[in-house]
């Protein structure tokens, strides 16, 4: 394998790992009220909630929205 070959091979492995990296991100919230003791929601890579790890199958806001409604406070975590 001659150096172009190699230095090609590394950009593109780089590339894999960065262009990956990002689809394990998700952003999470806290939820409390009167009945329960704080919780977190978090929006997994596929949109839907999930709380304590468990994907509810609910989109993210649709969930979020209903907590409250239900009377729950949720803010940023």
């Amino acid at each position: 394998m001659n150096r172009f070959s190699s230095l090609y091979i590394g950009i593109f492995s780089l590339t894999i790992l960065f262009a990956c990296k990002g689809d394990d991100s998700r952003s999470c919230t806290t939820c409390s009220s009167p009945n329960t003791s704080e919780f977190v929601v978090c929006e997994e890579s596929d949109g839907n909630a999930s709380v304590n790890g468990e994907n509810t199958g609910t989109p993210f806001d649709v969930y979020v929205s209903g907590l409250e409604t239900a009377g729950a406070i949720c803010g940023g975590s």
